[in-house]
């Protein structure tokens, strides 16, 4: 009763309230009323989002321009603003056509919305911040929904162990799930890796992964916020929300380093730490990592993550074979050369299309077919756990193996919570500040 009390607070703050009436306004205007829903057809696929921030609205965008036939029917976040400003965004861009199927009493706010979002369903886009995705994931499969969801898969190794559980239910019930770790689904990428399985560079030896950048957004604390409130608004700051930019952000290179090589890695050494990004406000991450991991075979890769303004930035993966090289990036650019430098392929693709486009452009067309074509959640499941060894390792200063990584059962994110009086998994000190990891004191083993 609780629950469904502030659920109701927070649906009348997303229709009527003061501060928002012209924007909510604005939206309610283009969405049909409860008493128009647009008319089931056979073929069409119901499609609910789950986290409605920048991401979840450009997956939602990306879901609806898949397939004619899609129908996004409902929405679900934490914060009535955030469902607004996603709908708002989704309705200047869709607002006439009849893709954009979300009624008034389809905009699910609180904690437990997404549920209720999910229940109207046939394929569920679960893009909350990614410590939320494991419970959110296992309550759609349980429900028999076709899943996209966003990288990372978790923050924990708890996280990571429900997410592969869940996935095998997945697979048995022949539940397509997409990860969105794009690069698979680029062309160029594609392209490199079918002519790395020929032996065009031999066998990997090593490799450089990179994610040098000036960092991301922050969240201001307003003096109205709860503490955990404040802190899932911040989200990307916190560890069991975010899992650190290594986690949230540099798993894309990561990720190729497993791709191209065929293998997670069997354990990680590295250092890391705050040097510039270090407020109350950056919460408890590193503003930088270095790791480096070494793969079944003897590869190592050094992996490179940085959010420090006025320093050089770079996105991109580098590796060295046995009888040559190869650079990629999402830039839809792969270059392979020999030992001497001779140009083996330089990929050139005037009709590469977006990634982001084409993983929905795939799931959907596999749904449609009654084909059961995807099971992404392995594949994101051990890049998200190699990024969080290499957390684990930056953290702590210690080699950490694959095996030491999962037997250390860590659980960053709480269960059940259920509203923003709930108390945070972690907590600032009387000057506002977090407790940051300190590598040789920190551990996880």
């Amino acid at each position: 009763m609780k629950n469904q009390k502030n659920n109701q607070i927070d649906r009348r703050t997303f229709l009527g309230h003061s501060a928002k009436i012209t924007a909510a306004g604005l939206i309610l205007n283009k969405l049909p009323a409860a008493t128009r829903k647009y008319v089931s057809f056979a073929g069409e696929i119901k499609v609910a989002l789950v986290g409605c921030g920048g991401r979840g609205t450009g997956a939602a965008g990306q879901a609806i321009a898949a397939d004619r036939d899609v129908r996004l029917v409902a929405v679900a976040d934490v914060f009535a603003d955030r469902a607004q400003q996603c709908l708002f965004n989704l309705a200047e861009k869709h607002g006439d056509s009849e893709q954009l199927a979300v009624t008034e009493d389809a905009v699910f706010i609180g904690f437990d919305a997404y549920k209720k979002a999910i229940a109207m369903a046939d394929v569920v886009i679960l893009t909350t911040p990614p410590g939320f995705r494991p419970q959110h994931f296992a309550h759609a499969i349980n429900k028999d929904k076709q899943v996209f969801m966003e990288k990372p898969v978790a923050t924990d190794i708890a996280g990571i162990k429900k997410v592969l559980e869940t996935g095998k239910i997945a697979d048995r019930k022949k539940l397509n799930v997409v990860v969105g770790l794009q690069r698979h689904y680029q062309r160029s990428y594609r392209a490199v890796k079918k002519r790395l399985d020929r032996g065009s560079i031999g066998d990997i030896i090593s490799g450089q992964v990179y994610w040098n950048s000036a960092g991301v957004w922050v969240k201001p604390r307003e003096p109205q916020q709860t503490e955990l409130e404040y802190q899932m608004r911040n989200w990307y700051y916190f560890n069991w929300l975010c899992g650190d930019h290594i986690v949230e952000q540099h798993i894309h290179n990561i990720d190729v380093a497993n791709w191209f090589i065929g293998a997670p890695p069997v354990s990680a050494q590295g250092m890391g730490g705050r040097e510039v990004r270090k407020g109350p406000d950056h919460g408890q991450i590193f503003d930088h990592h270095f790791v480096e991991f070494t793969y079944p075979d003897g590869q190592v890769v050094a992996s490179q993550c940085r959010h420090q303004p006025g320093c050089m930035n770079r996105v991109d993966e580098v590796f060295q074979g046995s009888r040559g090289s190869v650079h990629v990036h999402s830039g839809n650019y792969g270059i392979i050369q020999s030992k001497r430098g001779r140009e083996i392929y330089n990929h050139v693709d005037e009709n590469d299309i977006n990634p982001y486009q084409q993983e929905h452009n795939e799931l959907f067309a596999a749904i449609k077919a009654g084909k059961h074509l995807f099971t992404d959640f392995e594949r994101g499941s051990n890049s998200t756990m190699t990024a969080i060894l290499g957390r684990m390792a930056s953290y702590s200063g210690q080699e950490i193996t694959w095996e030491e990584a999962l037997a250390s059962n860590l659980k960053l994110v709480p269960e059940n919570l259920s509203s923003f009086k709930d108390t945070a998994p972690v907590l600032p000190d009387e000057e506002g500040n977090y407790p940051v990891p300190v590598p040789g004191v920190t551990r996880f083993i």
